[in-house]
């Protein structure tokens, strides 16, 4: 047996958490990268609530909320006014117990993973270039180049590309990645400056012919422009920061002091054909990429990571069958499909010079939001969507039952503590296993706690309370809940055979599980 279980190629965070998790449950592993060096630039910045939930799962949230930058609030600008303002703590209240966006800027973001794994005797192979690979059947044969240039062939049971929107593992697949790229040629800065953006809060502003979105960086006055460089993108020779259009910032009575970091690109949307062919597998930029619109990017690559990371763990130490590992592209491709339309439209609407996306967006856009804010309800679903809380498996074949609200395929719901003293006892705690596990809210159905016991499954009781009914959970039904924090089957009945059945025709055994025979 080969002494590296998954190689994973790639070191940004799609990768490293992908290599942390995997390593979290036991799996022996090598992560490479062909950069001598980790990133120096603040690519993606925003962190939501469900990857916040994720890294909770691992003992990382704490660490990312204290290094990055909580910011609850975001205000849309038209023509140099401010016409809405929406604050995120209020409507996720109750959702997550994150219920704001964190700036963590992306190299830090990559530090802090990588120190992690340091910790669990893990270390980034530096410089190593992915080149090839076989599929044996049985294994993976990876031609990888080192330092020096000397040449290996890596054998591994899985591999894992997590290397970027120009992988070399999705191109030796030979998958295709329909899309496009958008015309614009936009720009990124990292600045120092004054006025009325520099607030702490995400800022949007529309314009005639361009617009501007203004994250907030921790510092006083810091904060990464992003803008339009060039509405036709057909300029070949380096722009710098003295190149780009100043009229929206002078409209915004923005004054740049400073400058740290510029650079600029073209934004693309497209999805890979394929998210898996045999013992290979896409994740995160190498097999979606879309529009900055949400800050959706890097949190959809780390989804990606924590769905495949318990799966391959289960295969691997024999406690699923194989075919565990085909729910992973349809549980993630219908995602990531999705999200490239709704953020095409988005993207589109915000930077389209034509006469009708002007119009919206000078004109509906500043009439439509302010009323579509006033309603809680709108505000709550704005947050599940855009935290990624809304994330749903509904038709795995992984999801099955229902149970009031909840339904096999969903997230589990965060029944929030009823008093800040209870904090750390919340039903997401037991989470922290990376585990199956039966969740009951109120009094176990006869059988169930003898069924958890022979099947090595933990059994979670929380006392019924009101959170856990406005949450949607219902009363002693019984939530069969996957590693990573979805409901597998949710049954209001509580039959211990159907708990059963549900374990014996998926082949799941937990961690705990006394070893197959």
């Amino acid at each position: 047996m080969s002494s590296t279980q998954v190689l994973v190629v790639g070191a940004g965070p799609t990768g490293l958490l992908l290599a942390l998790w995997l390593t979290r449950l036991g799996v022996r592993l090598r992560i490479i990268d062909k950069a001598a060096e980790p990133g120096t630039t603040s690519r993606a910045l925003v962190v939501h609530a469900r990857t916040l939930e994720f890294y909770r799962q691992l003992g990382l949230a704490e660490a990312v909320v204290g290094r990055g930058l909580e910011f609850t609030a975001a205000n849309l600008w038209v023509r140099g006014r401010r016409v809405a303002r929406v604050g995120f703590g209020a409507i996720g209240k109750g959702i997550s117990p994150f219920p704001y966006m964190v700036i963590f800027p992306q190299d830090e973001h990559e530090r802090l993973l990588i120190d992690r794994l340091a910790e669990l005797g893990v270390a980034v192979e530096r410089p190593v270039e992915f080149l090839g690979f076989e599929d044996a059947g049985d294994s993976v044969r990876a031609r990888l180049r080192g330092p020096g240039g000397a040449e290996e062939v890596c054998e591994a049971e899985y591999l894992a590309g997590c290397d970027g929107a120009r992988s070399e593992v999705r191109d030796a697949l030979g998958t295709g990645f329909p899309g496009g790229t958008y015309a614009h040629l936009f720009y990124v800065a990292d600045t120092q400056a004054s006025g009325p953006v520099m607030n702490g809060e995400l800022n949007l502003a529309l314009d005639d012919n361009d617009f501007l979105a203004a994250f907030p960086l921790r510092g006083a006055g810091r904060a990464r422009l992003i803008g339009t460089a060039e509405a036709s993108g057909d300029r070949h020779e380096a722009l710098a920061w003295k190149d780009v259009s100043k009229n929206l910032l002078e409209r915004l009575n923005v004054h740049v002091e400073r400058v740290n970091w510029f650079s600029t690109y073209h934004v693309h949307h497209r999805v890979a054909g394929r998210f898996r062919q045999g013992r290979a597998f896409l994740l995160g930029d190498a097999a979606h990429i879309h529009s900055p619109v949400g800050g959706q990017g890097m949190n959809t690559g780390l989804g990606d990571a924590v769905n495949l990371a318990w799966k391959l763990a289960a295969v691997l130490q024999g406690r699923a069958a194989p075919a565990l590992l085909d729910t992973y592209e349809p549980e993630r491709v219908a995602f990531a499909q999705r999200l490239v339309a709704t953020t095409d439209r988005a993207f589109t609407a915000v930077t389209s010079p034509g006469r009708l996306a002007r119009f919206l967006r000078l004109r509906v856009v500043p009439r439509l939001l302010p009323a579509l804010f006033r309603s809680a309800v709108a505000r709550r679903f704005m947050f599940r969507t855009v935290s990624q809380t809304a994330v749903e498996y509904r038709s795995s074949r992984l999801s099955e039952g229902r149970a009031r609200r909840v339904r096999g395929g969903d997230r589990l719901p965060w029944a929030a503590p009823e008093t800040a003293a209870t904090e750390q006892a919340d039903n997401f705690t037991p989470l922290e296993s990376l585990d199956w596990q039966v969740h009951i809210y109120g009094e176990a159905a006869p059988g169930i706690a003898d069924l958890c016991q022979r099947r090595g499954l933990a059994l979670r009781i929380f006392p019924w309370s009101a959170a856990a009914g406005r949450a949607g959970l219902t009363q002693g039904a019984v939530y069969l809940v996957r590693p990573d924090g979805y409901v597998g089957l949710a049954d209001p009945e509580a039959s211990p055979a159907r708990l059963e059945r549900y374990l014996d025709s998926r082949s799941i055994r937990p961690r705990e599980a006394s070893p197959a025979r």
